[in-house]
């Protein structure tokens, strides 16, 4: 079943059924999407562009039906009138399309459910499987496939380009969003933010590929390290648990869930033709299977980059390194908020760093104590063999690093971050990392530290909160069995 999910992301060729002439039309911008990463050498899929009304679009024959295009093509977009898709799913099946992905609206969101009924029929008939309707569409940052149906670019009045809805670079989170606008809003995010995409599939009505079958893909797919999903609803539980319990032994996974009160349950049923159902069943089953919940959207793409970047936590015990005493304190009082333990260091390294006061090493007057407080006097030096003593200590599960950078002890910045990303990736245990400030250069510390795979954030409790989904899902692994095997076969993103 999963060669066949596969079709989506990967296929020799694929047809734009509902290609359209007009520049605004979704059917134009996804062909021409296709067709500029095929031209960027990306996409390397060949794509056929199908409208009975015309001859070629944008300088590429173009086809009345999809069997009439010679040769295979094992992968399909349909664009058309609700009405029309039944039809249109016939001569897919005539052909021997096994992937479809249905962007058309009108179907049960809006009542229409006995038309969204023959569709699934029809696709049962011929082993179709499909992504939609009513659906945002997908987008593979490797393979260049695209059927997301907005423009990358808004113009102003006085001819300016606007990057409007921008696409991520390649990275290892995949994505699943029952909502379009959301998942949208996702990517805008992301790319804005420097996070990676492996996929992202927007599902719509989900009226045959789900959550479970697309969790169960990612989980093998090679390129995936987290998957995070935007959820309104489950229709097979029992499925997803099973499915989701075995993905979660091999990569983590995030959900938000929406529809957790009346108001946002009513609002999803008018929205996907979801029915939200009761959140505290969501919540035991996303505990029983492993699923680590995100309650808003700054948790949902934090937690997502902690897990896909960090190895998980062996435990609570968490240590935080900084030179400022405040969002030291800040940091501890939000680990113990959050479940969590101030870790208390072994003998061995606070006699360490009795010595490495003695030596002059770190100032004399710095705390070294949990927090740990290098003070305004500290180096990157200083940074390095503090944050090194951290990690291999026994009774430490994770470090918050907290950089503040203003300090003149700390003149290079790359240096900084270099030095300080290596000593990270040379160590088992997590790392999160708290920039604070919004000027050039805590902007470029933070995208130095994500561009080497070490998760940042603008303040300690996003820090903090993100190491709580590092620990929550390395007790879920250790509860398992398995943490020692996952660990063993873990290795930082080079």
């Amino acid at each position: 079943m999963s060669n066949v999910i596969d079709l989506f992301f990967n296929p020799k060729a694929i047809a734009v059924i509902g290609a359209s002439r007009e520049e605004e039309k979704p059917g134009h911008v996804i062909l021409r999407n296709l067709l500029l990463n095929k031209e960027k050498g990306v996409l390397k899929s060949e794509v056929y562009p199908v409208n009975p009304k015309a001859k070629e679009i944008l300088g590429v024959k173009c086809y009345p039906s999809v069997k009439d295009i010679p040769g295979i093509v094992d992968s399909a977009v349909i664009v058309v009138p609700a009405r029309i898709v039944p039809a249109v799913m016939e001569d897919c099946g005539q052909k021997g399309v096994k992937a479809v992905t249905i962007i058309s609206a009108g179907f049960s969101e809006i009542g229409n459910v006995e038309l969204e009924k023959k569709v699934l029929e029809i696709a049962r008939k011929y082993g179709i499987r499909i992504i939609g309707p009513n659906c945002l569409g997908i987008f593979d940052a490797y393979t260049g496939i695209d059927t997301i149906f907005l423009p990358y670019y808004k113009v102003l009045r006085d001819g300016r380009k606007l990057l409007s809805a921008p696409r991520p670079k390649p990275g290892y989170i995949s994505m699943i969003s029952q909502s379009g606008a959301l998942g949208n809003a996702a990517l805008d995010y992301m790319s804005g933010e420097n996070i990676g995409i492996n996929k992202f599939v927007s599902y719509g009505n989900k009226i045959d590929v789900d959550e479970c079958d697309l969790i169960e893909y990612f989980s093998t797919d090679g390129k995936t390290r987290a998957v995070i999903m935007y959820l309104e609803n489950i229709k097979r539980g029992r499925k997803f648990i099973s499915v989701a319990e075995k993905a979660s032994l091999k990569i983590p996974i995030v959900a938000l869930k929406a529809g957790r009160t009346k108001a946002g349950a009513k609002a999803a049923a008018s929205h996907t033709a979801a029915l939200a159902g009761v959140d505290e069943i969501y919540e035991a089953a996303f505990e029983k299977c492993g699923v680590i919940r995100a309650y808003d959207m700054e948790e949902f793409f934090d937690f997502g980059k902690a897990l896909a970047y960090q190895p998980p936590a062996g435990g609570d015990k968490i240590a935080v390194l900084t030179d400022g005493g405040g969002a030291g304190v800040m940091a501890a009082d939000e680990i113990e908020l959050q479940g969590m333990k101030v870790a208390e260091f072994s003998k061995t390294t606070k006699e360490k760093f009795k010595e490495l006061k003695e030596k002059n090493v770190i100032p004399y007057f710095a705390s070294t104590e949990n927090p740990v407080d290098i003070t305004g006097s500290a180096t990157t030096e200083m940074y390095d063999v503090s944050l090194r003593l951290l990690l291999e200590d026994p009774q430490v599960d994770g470090v918050v690093l907290i950089a503040l950078h203003h300090i003149p002890g700390i003149p290079s910045l790359e240096d900084f971050v270099e030095k300080l990303s290596s000593t990270i990736k040379s160590y088992s245990k997590p790392v999160t990392v708290c920039v604070i400030g919004g000027s050039e250069a805590a902007n470029y510390i933070r995208e130095e530290f994500d561009k080497r795979f070490i998760p940042s954030y603008p303040s300690p409790e996003r820090a903090v909160r993100s190491m709580r989904a590092l620990v929550k899902y390395g007790l879920y692994l250790k509860k398992k069995g398995v943490f020692e095997e996952y660990l063993k076969n873990w290795s930082p993103i080079s």
